[in-house]
């Protein structure tokens, strides 16, 4: 799969949500209005701040496991997955606030085996219920060693859109850009068992350069 978005300042999803305030600044500064042109033009800068696109050092190496989103950790633990694996494994949440990069990325090279978007609800993010109930993306990728790995995109409290770039059967590579969810956020990964943690609840990641893990 090409990188859709190097050298893109913007995700180009977030340029019409850059433009409405922006035109409004425009159209407020012609008409000398002053406060309204101040309201818009931070507004403006917020919105381009949120859909930024920055470049990242994707680290190199068998087996590596990277971080699809940046935010904070807010879970590691031990479950049954039913929808996909259907078998054990280790679910890590990176829960993403308004000021993180929204921008997603492929955790580990290997082929798209799935993508089921599933609709829902629109809890916040941080809650366990929002892992089955909200809004969410699933990407199913397999390693050339045969090893599956589970990456969600799951909407929040504002959040109200999931893109995804990628379709079945694509090959991906560690630390790609492959979509990103509009506003408030969370990501679980679901790592096999005998994955190497390498991060620990209450670390702040970059998606696609900090290593979450080595799988087995």
């Amino acid at each position: 799969m090409a990188d859709r978005a190097i050298g893109v300042p913007f995700a180009k999803e977030g340029i019409p949500f850059i433009a409405a305030p922006g035109g409004v600044t425009l159209l407020a500064g012609w008409l000398d209005w002053p406060v309204v042109a101040v309201g818009a033009a931070l507004l403006t800068l917020f919105v381009a701040w949120f859909f930024r696109n920055p470049a990242r050092v994707v680290p190199q190496g068998p087996h590596l496991v990277v971080a699809p989103g940046d935010g904070k950790v807010i879970a590691i633990e031990e479950e049954f997955e039913p929808r996909f694996l259907k078998d054990r494994s280790i679910r890590l949440t990176i829960f993403l606030n308004v000021f993180d990069v929204h921008i997603n990325r492929v955790p580990c090279e290997g082929v798209v085996r799935d993508v089921q978007y599933q609709p829902g609800l629109f809890q916040a993010a941080n809650k366990p219920d929002a892992t089955l109930k909200n809004e969410q993306n699933a990407l199913m990728l397999q390693t050339s060693k045969g090893v599956k790995v589970l990456c969600v995109q799951v909407a929040g409290l504002i959040a109200r859109r999931i893109v995804c770039w990628v379709s079945p059967g694509e090959c991906v590579q560690r630390g790609e850009r492959y979509g990103l969810i509009r506003f408030g956020s969370r990501m679980d990964t679901f790592l096999p068992l005998g994955t190497t943690v390498k991060v620990a609840v209450g670390d702040r990641v970059k998606g696609g350069e900090t290593i979450l893990g080595d799988l087995p």
